[in-house]
This record gives structure tokens, sequence and C-alpha cells, in this order.
């Protein structure tokens, strides 16, 4: 049932943005919402700073990188299927092929995703998400908007959220057990969120630092990144973008350097 409703849900915002598209492109200089984005992201900054960040660096104290390296490999595996579907509703038959065949490998030889044997065979990673489908779809972003313990989104990013979670693999892997279903998803959801934090301290860290507005800052560097989703018809170069993504696949490489240089 709360699956069905995230499902219906995320159609209610595919219908809203939808909506906004008729109106022409979103206007990112406007911020709809910004007294209650600012209130909700000075809560998920208390809770990140007295809960998450707290864990995550517990997290980092008892493992090492290759540990932390084969955990990241094991969630990224999990989503696999969902890059997959993703990649055949864009058109890329080629992308959908490589995601199913990487976690087919990656389940049985790479143990889970605990080891990337794929990779070792040409199969290279290519994540694919329902925000990054809507956007291809040509969907815009709608208004921008700060959820309470996931952050920085926006009404389209909000729908493929939903959309996700109605498809959550571990979910339906386990349906056949309600109390094993329900431990299993949040143990995942608590997972991707201690990794997710532990992988972007350094660069959230440096943001806040350099930041007269952290708030300005971090809605900046999301929408930057939502800049670079591209309608299947927008042949327009692509500008200047952060290099920050807030997704749990892409930062693996980009931090590794980093880790090492921690322990």
């Amino acid at each position: 049932m709360n699956k069905l409703l995230s499902f219906f849900s995320a159609l209610a915002f595919c219908g809203l943005v939808s909506g906004c598209a008729l109106h022409g492109n979103t206007d990112h200089s406007v911020d709809t919402f910004e007294g209650y984005n600012r209130a909700m992201f000075k809560f998920n900054y208390q809770v990140d700073k007295y809960i998450l960040r707290p864990v995550a660096e517990g997290y980092r104290a008892i493992t090492n990188q290759p540990v932390r390296e084969s955990i990241r490999g094991v969630l990224s595996n999990v989503r696999e299927p969902l890059s997959s579907l993703n990649h055949l509703l864009q058109g890329d038959i080629k992308g959908s092929g490589i995601s199913l065949s990487r976690f087919v490998v990656n389940t049985t030889l790479g143990l889970g995703g605990l080891f990337d044997v794929a990779e070792g065979w040409g199969l290279k990673k290519d994540t694919a998400s329902f925000n990054q489908t809507l956007a291809k779809w040509c969907i815009k972003d709608g208004p921008y908007i700060v959820l309470p313990f996931i952050g920085p989104a926006t009404a389209r990013s909000t729908a493929g959220w939903l959309f996700e979670i109605a498809l959550d693999p571990v979910y339906w892997a386990t349906q056949h057990n309600g109390s094993l279903k329900d431990r299993a998803s949040i143990s995942y959801g608590i997972m991707q969120a201690v990794t997710l934090k532990e992988t972007t301290m350094v660069v959230t860290d440096d943001l806040e630092r350099n930041s007269v507005d952290y708030y300005t800052t971090m809605r900046s560097a999301y929408l930057q990144n939502q800049k670079k989703l591209k309608c299947f018809n927008d042949t327009t170069s692509e500008t200047d973008n952060y290099d920050f993504d807030f997704g749990i696949d892409d930062e693996d490489e980009v931090y590794n350097d980093m880790e090492a240089q921690d322990e």
C-alpha cells in the first residue's frame, strides 16, 4: 500500500511539474518557497550536525577505505535494476543492457556487489535515475524545495524520488516476508544516508567554510547540477556547473584519493 501511494504521489507530482512546463522554462533565480526552505534547511542542518554526522564519523573510524568501497559497491549494485529501467525509458537500449548485465555479474561473481567484477569486463557503471528520465522527457524542474531529512530538491526530482521509493528493489525482493521487508528497507535507507554523508563530508564542509550564505550556496550547487539534465531535443551547450553530485553512486572515484589521505 505504501509503495502504491508513493507511485500515485509521483504521478501527481509529474502532473504538477508538467503543468508548470506549459508556462515556459523554470526560473532558478526565483526561490518561491524561500521562507519555508530556509527553515527546513536549518532543521536538516541540526539533524545532520547532531545525528547523521556523528554516525558517519563513527562509521569512518571503525572502517577502512576498502571496506567502505565494498559497502558502496553493494548499495550501488542494488540500484542497477532501476538504472536499467531508466536507461530503457530514456531509449538507451544498450545502456539498459549494460546495467542489467552489471547487476547479474556483480550479484553473482562480485558477491552481491562487494567487488565490481563487471567493470573489469568492460561494463562501465552508468547510473540513471527517474529524475534524469523525467528531464529526458522534457519535464521542467518546477520550484526548488528543501525536503525534511532529504535536503535540496525540485518538484521533478521529488517525483523521481517517489517513483524510486515505489520501485525499491530491496522492498520488492523481500515482499514475501512482511517483517523482513520493513527491516531490510529501513536498514538499506540508513546505510544509504550514512554512506552518502561519509562520502560527501569533505565537499560539504568545504562549501560551508567558503560560503557567505550556506543555504544559497547549496541551493545554487544543486540547481546547477539539475541543469546538466537535458531534454532529448535540447542541443544547447552545457554551461559551467558545480561538479557536485548529491547521489550516492557518482562520488566513489572522486573521493578515493581524499580518503586515502585521511587514513
